[in-house]
């Protein structure tokens, strides 16, 4: 295609997989899109197995990796802060905040009420030192594209990729924050609207890509990548209407045959509607669209104030890696209480399908889409 992302990326269609599982990263890629591995839960030594795999399994074709490095968090400037230390900072309320809701359903959740430091692993790796580490051996792989999914990346995350000749792309919400990665020297904008899985802004896809499209006309003209609730190739073509260069997507990937996903988020997820998500702090202590069901109910319940980064993720994750081991298991309380981030493009999501079956729908319906456009004009 015609795509200045195809272009900068060497991919056939302009289509990015964000995902967490290194099956679906492979098959986008030999697809003719691009798979972009989620890092920042992993250690260094887990990130180089996973894109061994993917670098052997993927054909030769180009592949990327995103980090998440905040500008503010806890413990972002202190070296000497350790997992245990992170573990202390969680209030007494918060522990037994989440024991109590499981207990509630039948789960035995003890464990929960002493301090845990599941989840601090995130925290590691998003500091700086943390985040370096993965990049050193991100850059050890030809990978294509590095992201960074939350705020502007920092000034060595830039030069590392000039200095290995790797794209570096930024994930936005609001148009001032586009301008800002873009004096910062980002290669690729990721525009992501409220619609979208995970961390999000407040702005419609509608309205936040053309926005964002104008304001950085100034200064270059930035490549966009279009994100926020896009799962069909018609989607992605009505953004790139409105400005996007291509289409960056993560939910649609969760209810593949070749996600990491579990069974019990996956039968939620195909039989949910797009007002079946939530934009919560609960999980992270930032704003991030997620399933809804009794966690996330029981937690805007609460009262309780979020936590700041990481410490919010050091309350949530431990309890819901519980309840999903649990969820497996058939325990119906568990089944209730599962949730996994996702946009409300889930509602779109209705059938399991192979990844590589994903891509060549989108490309179809794109197809679709721009002859159905162009009989507009016949």
């Amino acid at each position: 295609m015609n795509s200045r992302i195809c272009e900068l990326l060497g991919i056939e269609f302009p289509l990015v997989a964000f995902s967490h599982c290194r099956n679906v990263v492979a098959e986008v890629s030999k697809a003719g899109g691009m798979g972009v591995l989620g890092a920042v839960g992993m250690s260094p030594e887990e990130l180089d197995i996973e894109l061994a795999w993917i670098d052997a399994n993927c054909d030769g074709k180009p592949y990327g990796v995103d980090v998440l490095i905040p500008n503010k968090m806890v413990g972002k400037t202190d070296e000497g802060i350790t997992a245990q230390s992170l573990a202390d900072m969680v209030p007494q309320e918060y522990r037994d905040f989440r024991a109590d809701i499981l207990e509630k359903r039948g789960i035995e959740a003890a464990d929960l009420r002493k301090p845990s430091k599941l989840g601090a692993s995130m925290g590691t790796n998003m500091r700086d030192e943390g985040a370096q580490r993965l990049l050193e051996v991100a850059f050890s792989y030809p990978i294509k594209l590095i992201a960074n999914a939350l705020g502007v990346p920092p000034q060595w995350m830039l030069d590392m990729g000039k200095q290995h000749g790797v794209k570096v792309a930024a994930l936005v919400g609001a148009k001032e924050h586009a301008v800002r990665q873009v004096q910062a020297g980002v290669d690729i904008l990721v525009v992501s609207g409220t619609e979208g899985g995970g961390h999000c802004g407040s702005v419609s896809s509608m309205v936040l890509i053309p926005e964002v499209h104008q304001a950085v006309q100034p200064f270059g003209d930035t490549p966009i990548l279009a994100a926020g609730g896009i799962v069909t190739g018609r989607q992605m073509a009505a953004a790139m209407a409105m400005g996007a260069d291509g289409a960056w997507t993560a939910s649609v990937w969760l209810t593949t045959s070749d996600a990491e996903t579990s069974e019990t988020v996956k039968d939620k997820m195909l039989a949910a509607s797009s007002s079946d998500t939530v934009r919560s702090r609960s999980r992270t202590g930032k704003h991030s669209r997620q399933l809804r069901s009794a966690w996330t109910d029981e937690w805007e319940e609460s009262g309780l104030e979020p936590l700041p980064m990481p410490l919010q993720s050091m309350v949530s994750e431990p309890a819901l890696a519980l309840i999903d081991r649990e969820a497996e298991k058939g325990q119906a309380g568990a089944k209730d209480l599962a949730t996994y981030w996702i946009g409300q493009g889930v509602g779109l999501l209705t059938q399991e399908k192979s990844a590589r079956a994903v891509v060549q729908e989108f490309k179809e319906d794109f197809l679709n889409a721009h002859d159905r456009l162009n009989g507009f004009l016949a």
